[in-house]
């Protein structure tokens, strides 16, 4: 009970935050599951992949009650969802299989490496030209494929590549965190495909994991995020996103160095 109510509260934090900066969760989700797994004793070969499986899996909740709070404030353009979607499935699906047979502490430096650039590039809050613009189709196909490539490999949902490269290209902040929210859907049907599938055959997983998705852990999570999510859609919509990006940028930072001093 102990873990379960410790897998409720992470899903709480993971979904509020989920719907407040249109992310998947994954960036809280990903190492406070590794720290949970590993208190568990869970098989230390299979770690990481456990926790970025499951992350994924809830990403598929989160995200569409995320997404669906967003539409309601009318802030999903939901053309530049439909014009990176090929590209996601494609890049997300391969980065999953990619990742199912990286040992885990290899995966678990990919993921602090890349969480690292994603917290300083929130906590910059860089501002783009005022001339930039979304690329074309081929363009959004191309970006969607590394999106999704590196979001399997990380288990996030997205937000913290696809936020940053719609500020980039001039969209507005609200409407490109509710866009990404909706493009984090996706990503997560993708990722947790390839994630049952490449740990399908998997030796040595704990009781209750389907392929790398250990289910008591998603449940808990995704009852707890489905709730929150909606208050973090429209807690963004009331705060001052840049400050909340800061503090979000720290803790991602903190959670991540606590990842690497158990794993190494």
């Amino acid at each position: 009970m102990i873990w379960f109510a410790g897998y409720l509260l992470l899903g709480a934090v993971a979904g509020f935050f989920a719907g407040l900066l249109g992310v998947g969760g994954g960036a809280i989700m990903v190492p406070v599951l590794a720290l949970l797994f590993a208190a568990q004793g869970f098989p230390e070969a299979h770690l990481m992949h456990l926790a970025l499986g499951t992350s994924m899996a809830a990403i598929v909740f989160t995200s569409l009650s995320s997404l669906r709070a967003h539409h309601r404030h009318g802030a999903v353009r939901w053309p530049i969802v439909r014009a990176i979607t090929p590209g996601i499935l494609l890049g997300t699906f391969i980065g999953a299989q990619l990742a199912s047979v990286m040992p885990t502490r290899p995966l678990a430096i990919f993921f602090a490496a890349f969480m690292s650039y994603v917290a300083f590039q929130l906590f910059a809050n860089v501002k783009p030209k005022p001339s930039r613009r979304l690329p074309g189709r081929w363009g959004m196909f191309a970006v969607g494929s590394v999106i999704g490539a590196v979001s399997a490999l990380a288990a996030i949902g997205g937000g913290t590549m696809s936020v940053p490269f719609m500020l980039w290209c001039n969209v507005k902040m609200h409407e490109a965190i509710g866009t990404s929210a909706a493009i984090g859907f996706p990503i997560a049907l993708a990722g947790t495909a390839g994630y049952l599938l490449g740990g399908w055959h998997a030796e040595g997983l704990p009781a209750g994991s389907l392929g790398f998705v250990h289910l008591p852990a998603l449940a808990a999570c995704v009852a707890m995020s489905m709730l929150t999510a909606p208050l973090g859609a429209k807690a963004a919509h009331r705060l001052p996103v840049a400050k909340l990006k800061r503090i979000f940028a720290v803790v991602i930072l903190l959670l991540l160095a606590k990842l690497l001093h158990g794993l190494l």
